[in-house]
């Protein structure tokens, strides 16, 4: 196809954001948008296997394979990043679970003055975006791009760890994106019949019917275009071609955390001196650019379990993959429909906090580290993880770029752990666990605790073994921070600061990091930005 070099609007990244963004903007027929993604298309058939999210990690025909920078204070090893490279972003290879955060955690943004993001604000956007397998009320939608399911089958693990979860003294919560996140129950997932329910699929597919939509691939966005202080195009690279696309209406930055303030810092938008340093004309001087990262941090817990009834066991034989891969195709259930956790928890591991700082979420399988953005190989027993993430980061990282060119990854420097409360909730949260895991109902599937060990107990102890175990959540945020402080990046209706025909629509706007999986914000950053920008359209 020819592309059109002059549109309405042009989108930069076809992710959880920036499919939303695709499809709401062409709905009328009024607008020309060119969506332009760095990836290739979704055919990879593991992408839409809900398991083979597993097999993501080290693919780089849709995978970033990004890694933090070594060096840090506490944490000091570098730590892999996977982001999705193809359509449907990070949607198309994540864990698929699905969690909004806490009405907190939005009514905080408007209290930091970003008005229309309290919690009121963008629940209509999640009832917008969400065909809820349960059903519609006053907090879920049903007819939404984005299907929203339960597992297909319980799992005894799953059954076990609730029940030791109340034996523990907490409660169970059949809802955490309902009237209250706090306690324990089983997880949802973005799939849809046993199958993946990204953007690409849910918001992007419907869309590419449409004659004003224009979808080009493998086309990595190399610089903005500028008519003084106004933004009116993307250069880009597809193939051996460098080309350009206008925008007569707005450009759109859909990126993510991580390439979203790389490409305005390569585009001379951020700090002037890191800019300078590498050559980069300073279009408009914007200190926040690439700062404010913040991500969940997670100490894992592992044990061996009695039974083989884990994905471990299916991994590491045969006869079980076969059978498992029958039992997909037959039934579109069993081991080959799971998301990455099946059930989990939200709980106040700091006696003091006003609402969950801990989120426990229960994987019946276990993972050994091959190193950096090597991934993760199954363990070779019978196992589970609980994965004990910090909720409400206060340390805070940044992302710079290492050099002018586009290809060239960006220096990432998440921190993680740098403040003291950090590390003193995550060893809460930690202990926390082992004590729901002691439980009389997990006692019937546990042999022993793998990591961090019965011989594990102290504070420091717990903390050293954290700070050599612990791994991302995959929940990269904040790096052009919304707001109107100095160090913001974007205003309450996601314009640039300073710069016309310019918004950031993705996660990297969130202020600060929402309690939970951030897919499912995402999407909703998603459809209230598209709301934003038909609001503000042109004539």
């Amino acid at each position: 196809m020819e592309v059109s070099s002059k549109f309405d609007y042009i989108i930069i990244g076809a992710g959880s954001a920036g499919c939303v963004l695709a499809n709401r903007l062409t709905e009328t027929g009024r607008y020309k948008v060119l969506l332009m993604e760095a990836g290739g298309e979704d055919k990879n058939p593991w992408i839409h296997i809900p398991i083979g999210y597993a097999k993501h990690f080290t693919n780089a025909k849709i995978n970033w394979l990004y890694e933090t920078a070594p060096g840090s204070e506490w944490v000091k090893r570098s730590i892999g990043q996977p982001r999705g490279k193809v359509l449907g972003g990070t949607s198309s290879i994540n864990g698929m679970v699905y969690i909004r955060g806490q009405a907190e955690d939005y009514n905080h943004w408007r209290q930091l003055g970003n008005e229309g993001w309290s919690y009121e604000d963008v629940l209509p956007y999640f009832i917008k975006s969400e065909d809820q397998q349960r059903g519609s009320d006053d907090f879920h939608g049903v007819g939404g791009p984005l299907t929203v399911s339960d597992p297909a089958e319980p799992h005894p693990l799953a059954d076990a760890y609730l029940e030791a979860a109340v034996q523990a003294g907490y409660q169970l919560n059949p809802d955490f994106n309902g009237a209250q996140q706090e306690g324990f129950g089983y997880t949802q997932w973005t799939t849809d019949n046993g199958r993946r329910r990204s953007t690409a699929v849910g918001y992007l597919k419907p869309a590419r019917k449409r004659g004003n939509l224009v979808v080009i691939t493998d086309a990595h966005a190399t610089r903005l275009l500028f008519d003084g202080l106004r933004a009116n195009g993307v250069e880009y690279k597809k193939g051996n071609k460098l080309l350009q696309a206008k925008a007569e209406g707005e450009v759109i930055i859909s990126g993510g955390a991580y390439n979203s303030p790389q490409l305005l810092q390569l585009s001379g938008i951020g700090p002037s001196q890191l800019l300078q340093r590498f050559g980069v004309e300073v279009v408009k001087n914007l200190p926040g650019v690439g700062e404010n990262l913040q991500d969940h941090v997670n100490g894992p817990v592992v044990y061996k379990v009695n039974k083989p009834f884990t994905a471990n066991d299916v991994a590491n034989s045969f006869s079980r993959r076969i059978a498992a891969g029958v039992k997909y195709i037959l039934s579109r259930k069993g081991e080959l429909a799971w998301g990455a956790s099946y059930a989990g928890g939200f709980i106040k591991a700091d006696v003091d906090s006003a609402s969950p700082d801990i989120q426990a979420q229960i994987m019946p399988y276990s993972t050994e580290s091959a190193g950096g953005a090597g991934g993760f190989i199954a363990s070779d027993f019978s196992g589970c993880t609980i994965v004990t993430a910090l909720l409400r980061p206060e340390s805070r990282g940044y992302l710079r770029i290492v050099s002018p060119d586009p290809f060239s990854a960006p220096e990432i420097q998440p921190n993680y752990l740098a403040e003291r409360k950090d590390r003193d909730v995550l060893v809460a949260g930690v202990q926390a666990v082992r004590k729901i895991m002691s439980q009389n109902a997990m006692r019937q599937f546990i042999v022993g605790e793998h990591k961090p060990g019965k011989d594990c107990l102290s504070y420091d102890e717990v903390l050293e073994y954290i700070l050599e175990n612990c791994r991302t959540s995959f929940h990269p945020v904040g790096t052009c921070k919304m707001g109107d402080d100095e160090n913001a990046v974007v205003d309450e209706r996601l314009r640039v600061h300073g710069i016309e025909g310019l918004r950031v629509i993705d996660a990297s706007i969130m202020p600060t990091l929402i309690s939970g999986n951030t897919n499912a914000p995402a999407i909703m950053i998603g459809e209230k930005g598209s709301d934003m920008v038909l609001e503000d359209a042109i004539g």
